[in-house]
């Protein structure tokens, strides 16, 4: 049986038990007594599109969970050219663990419901619970393994490829349940053609090209300039090389 709580139960916080993500995020290692001690710090902040949740070089007062949408992060070069790093999502934790300030600035790609929490209060309970350490620790690694993986995207990979490992990033992100064989998505592109450009390393002409080539091959289609639909998946996924 799984040990997963019902979001009604009454053990469990009325902040938290609307919120699906905390079952996959930080707080599914926590007891409902150790989320209650963490709910009495937490307040759900939501940004909207644009809107900058903390700055490169700020100092880090606050973590933040993902409970819906897709943040951006950018590194910026003194010149002030910015390059887009890294995309999260729900549940993905927000800020750099134990660092006095941020190494990146991290903005809203789309409307943002983030639950956030003091950086000492959560400190001092993950101190005290190995699971939700561990649970931390785990997060880390897979974004590890993710920049990897996406590091060969960008370093091996065609146009077309990247522009399909792209989409089929976003898609599997935002619609978890988009992942079983032969589904469909729908979603916006949470980045502007010049975003994705930049985070492809690729020029935006490339970028459109390669989007148009792919509704013409009926892979994609492209509703109202950011809205994609993905009929089956597995189609996207063999342009990913």
């Amino acid at each position: 049986m799984s040990d997963r709580k019902d979001i009604h139960n009454s053990d469990v916080p009325v902040l938290c038990r609307s919120c699906e993500a905390r079952h996959k995020g930080i707080c599914g290692a926590l007891e409902p007594t150790e989320l209650t001690e963490l709910a009495r710090h937490t307040h759900v902040s939501r940004f909207e599109t644009g809107r900058e949740l903390i700055g490169e070089g700020t100092p880090v007062e606050t973590y933040g969970n993902m409970m819906r949408g897709v943040v951006k992060l950018t590194k910026g070069l003194e010149d002030g050219r910015r390059q887009v790093v890294g995309l999260q999502f729900a549940p993905d934790f927000v800020g750099r663990l134990f660092a006095e300030e941020s190494q990146v600035t991290a903005e809203a790609a789309s409307d943002v419901d983030l639950c956030r929490v003091p950086k000492a209060a959560l400190e001092k309970l993950i101190a005290d619970n190995p699971g939700l350490e561990r649970r931390l620790l785990l997060q880390t690694l897979r974004e590890l393994d993710e920049a990897r993986d996406w590091m060969m995207t960008l370093g091996q990979k065609t146009a077309a490829e990247k522009v399909a490992s792209f989409l089929h990033l976003i898609a599997t992100h935002i619609d978890p349940s988009a992942r079983g064989e032969g589904r469909a998505a729908a979603f916006d592109l949470p980045l502007s053609r010049a975003d994705i450009a930049d985070f492809l390393g690729l020029t935006i002409e490339t970028v459109s090209r390669q989007m148009t080539q792919l509704r013409k091959d009926r892979v994609i289609e492209i509703q109202n300039y950011r809205h994609i639909v993905v009929a089956d998946l597995r189609r996207l996924l063999a342009r990913c090389g």
